[in-house]
Formats: structure tokens, sequence, C-alpha cells
């Protein structure tokens, strides 16, 4: 194993930083990863790489991306909660990177429902 250098330190603590920062902040938008083990296991891992790849790719500085653990719709997985500010949540599921593709370009970023993939609206909201 390689010595680890003061800018290697930076590297690391910036690396944190920025991820803290989508996790934490306060935003216009958040990304709800479900990654319970049946989440995980149907492929959730891949939609928040998705997920994360797109927010980096449009700069998209106000969307926050969390994870949870299991929503109790196990046969349902992979799933995501998209969160606008003062709007209903909004559950996907049956998720496959494409279609998180799509949802983050036409949900996240132009704030319309994709409703071919949303099985409910509602509950809590971000204040």
């Amino acid at each position: 194993m390689t010595k680890l250098k003061p800018e290697n330190l930076e590297q690391i603590r910036e690396k944190v930083r920025k991820t803290l920062e989508l996790r934490e902040g306060a935003g216009r938008a958040r990304v709800t990863i479900h990654m319970g083990t049946c989440g995980i296991a149907a492929g959730a891992t891949k939609i928040q790489d998705a997920i994360l790849t797109l927010i980096k790719e449009k700069r998209a500085k106000d969307v926050i991306i969390a994870s949870s653990g299991c929503a109790g719709l196990c046969s349902r997985e992979p799933m995501m909660t998209v969160e606008l500010r003062e709007q209903a949540p909004v559950k996907y599921v049956d998720l496959t990177e494409k279609k998180a593709r799509e949802i983050f370009t036409e949900h996240v970023m132009g704030g319309n429902v994709v409703t071919k993939y949303a099985l409910a609206m509602g509950s809590e909201q971000l204040a």
C-alpha cells in the first residue's frame, strides 16, 4: 500500500465535501434512492451512480441526493423518490438507469412528473 501524501488528503477531503453537499445541503430538489438490501440487489446502486453522474454533468448544484432504507415494496425495486421544493414527492418504481436519466431530465431538471414510471405522489415535503 502506498503512503498518503498531504496532497492526497486534500483530494480526499474535497471529494468527501462535495459528496456531503449533495447529501445534506439545502437544495431546490432532493432525489432519494431507496437502498435497502432488496433495492441494492435489484440495482439501486447503479441508479444512484447514474444520478450522481447526471448531477455532475449538468452541474446541478441545487439538487441533493440522499438514500433511504427499505420502502416496503421489494417487488417494485429499484425505486427513488423525487421532491421538488413546495411540491408533493413522487415515488418512482421498477427503475433502470435509462428510466432514472429520463426522470432526472424531465422531473428534477424540468419540473414535469414522468407519470409512466410513477407509483404514487404525496407524503412529506422539503420545508
